[in-house]
């Protein structure tokens, strides 16, 4: 194998592009020998439904796409990112009791930390941001 393995998918920031993201990433992990019916598997679909959610809803109309990307380190680490154009960065609102939303980024930080991994984000160079996920990737590595 090569230092590493990427992949990356450009979407419209459109609800129907939070299924596309998810499985996307499902095909390319499996790919690279990820069992699907396995509990980092479902954290990982989470985490990805979760990041293209905040993609779409909290960008208001200033990204017309967003992009995961992929990257599988020989080291056993897995990189998993969202990027958008929109320059606010994701944060934790509080949880009212009657609050349907404003808990994803919650949710994704427990799942990552539940997977030995960790959650930064980072600029980019035209003012928006990515959304990294790094996670332990004991799995043998295919292709």
């Amino acid at each position: 194998m090569a230092d590493h393995q990427e992949a990356n998918v450009t979407l419209p920031s459109e609800p129907v592009s939070v299924s596309a993201a998810r499985g996307y990433v499902a095909r390319v992990l499996g790919e690279w020998g990820l069992a699907t019916d396995t509990d980092f598997a479902d954290s990982i679909r989470l985490i990805v439904s979760e990041l293209a959610t905040n993609a779409v809803q909290h960008t208001f109309g200033q990204s017309p796409t967003f992009t995961v990307d992929l990257r599988l380190e020989r080291e056993g680490q897995l990189h998993l990112g969202v990027t958008d154009s929109h320059p606010r960065w994701p944060r934790r609102l509080p949880a009212a009791v009657q609050q349907d939303n404003g808990r994803g980024m919650v949710i994704i930080r427990t799942l990552a930390k539940e997977c030995g991994g960790r959650l930064t984000v980072t600029p980019t160079a035209d003012g928006g941001k990515t959304v990294w996920i790094a996670l332990p990737w004991s799995v043998p590595v295919q292709g």
